[in-house]
């Protein structure tokens, strides 16, 4: 008997959403990132084991939008609650419970949802006292169906998390082949492989005024019979002086960022690679609303 559940991953950023959901389908299709609100659209995952078929959806960091952009992602949250049959709830181990994650609490008490509770980086607490007091207070805030201990970083608890979420899922055909990881088009998937890179390799000297948009993928075979995908990317800034970082002196960085891309992509298709990346600026696009819709961040 075949069995579903469409679960969103939610939580404050930078608490481990998209580490989480790349561990537990064994595979990574979720940018990672030091820096918060990392993710700016939804990532859905497909997790196929036998009988039972869970399709999450990645949100981005529950936050205070500071720009159209910001206010996208945060509506992105609140329609992904709204519309799934339960909810993965991510906060860190240590550290007090944050503004967002009481906001969260309520719109599950609002939308009466069932929800798993996922205690992330647990590798980094020190006093499991501490981590006992955290999950007492939680559990005290909402009924949640299970309250599961995890480290992504090291996979600590992660089967665990599995069995709990299958236990949501309720009789229904398979909405996806079982061996589907991912409703993203190719095209996505490489600009956001891009754009970690960039987020890795420039730390705070950039914000996150940069997107990526791929202009052109095409397969093609090379002499030796070999598939070769040609990729064109552009990079937008929102300043001049963003740009010359990007590019770097005589071009390193932007050497840098592509090659570490092409190899990510490259064992993410199985095949050769040859990226190109240009860099432009649009000023303040993240709060143009045109502009956003071209990138689909809406």
């Amino acid at each position: 008997m075949e069995k579903t559940a469409f679960i969103a991953i939610v939580g404050c950023p930078n608490v481990g959403k998209s580490s989480l959901l790349n561990v537990m389908l064994g595979q990574k299709i979720a940018i990672v990132s030091s820096k918060p609100q990392t993710t700016r659209t939804k990532i859905m995952g497909v997790l196929t084991r036998g009988e039972v078929q869970l399709v999450f959806t990645d949100t981005p960091g529950f936050h205070r939008p500071k720009n159209k952009l910001g206010e996208k992602m945060v509506q992105a949250v609140g329609d992904s609650i709204s519309g799934v049959d339960a909810c993965l709830f991510v906060v860190e181990a240590e550290g007090e419970l944050k503004p967002g994650e009481k906001e969260l609490i309520e719109k599950f008490k609002k939308e009466k949802m069932p929800v798993v509770l996922a205690v992330n980086k647990i590798d980094t607490v020190k006093q499991k006292t501490d981590l006992m007091v955290k999950i007492a207070s939680l559990a005290s805030m909402y009924d949640f169906e299970a309250v599961v201990p995890v480290s992504a970083v090291k996979g600590d608890g992660v089967e665990a998390l599995i069995d709990e979420l299958e236990k949501l899922s309720f009789e229904s055909m398979h909405f996806f082949p079982d061996d589907t990881l991912t409703d993203q088009p190719e095209r996505v998937l490489a600009s956001e492989i891009i754009r970690e890179k960039m987020l890795r390799l420039l730390d705070k000297e950039i914000p996150h005024g940069i997107a990526v948009s791929i202009e052109k993928m095409r397969e093609r075979e090379n002499a030796k019979g070999e598939t070769i995908l040609d990729v064109e990317a552009t990079i937008y800034c929102e300043k001049e002086s963003h740009k010359g970082i990007v590019i770097g002196k005589k071009g390193a960085m932007l050497k840098k960022i592509s090659t570490y891309a092409r190899e990510d992509m490259e064992r993410f298709f199985d095949c050769k690679i040859n990226l190109q990346c240009w860099v432009k600026v649009k000023e303040d696009w993240r709060n143009r609303e045109g502009i956003i819709h071209n990138f689909g961040l809406d």
